[in-house]
């Protein structure tokens, strides 16, 4: 291609990205692309870790939890708490390959899961809502 041709080519095409429109218009689709991505990370870091004061304080007042790995009410707990369950004191009773219950749990005089003891008084079965728990121990809910 003479020099010539190439010319009029650009000038007819343009360069892309040369004309400053086109740059200030990817710039700000670009910057309402990072602020939607930060704002889908902000709230799925709110969803997952916004019972951890609660479940920390439950912690604090010696509520423990009494459960099955196996048991889907027991994982219905669970889900209410989201990632904040890792600070919830949590007894598995369950031993695998064996109708036993663990020796903690056996000693505890728990018989059905899930189960809830809040200090020294005796375990008490179901599935609590959070207000319940936070009733019993004293703990704000977010």
């Amino acid at each position: 291609m003479s020099e010539e041709r190439r010319r009029r080519h650009q000038e007819r095409v343009g360069t892309p990205g040369a004309n400053p429109e086109s740059r200030k218009k990817m710039l700000i689709w670009g910057g309402i692309v990072v602020l939607f991505a930060l704002a889908w990370v902000a709230g799925w870091e709110y969803r997952n870790h916004r019972y951890d004061g609660f479940a920390k304080c439950l912690a604090s007042k010696q509520a423990k939890m009494y459960g099955l790995y196996w048991c889907p009410h027991c994982a219905e707990q669970k889900a209410m708490f989201g990632k904040a369950f890792q600070y919830v004191p949590y007894v598995e009773c369950a031993i695998k390959d064996s109708h036993e219950l663990a020796p903690a749990c056996a000693a505890a005089g728990v018989k059905l899961f899930p189960s809830w003891q809040f200090g020294s008084t005796p375990p008490r079965e179901g599935v609590f809502p959070l207000e319940e728990l936070s009733d019993k121990t004293g703990c704000s809910l977010p």
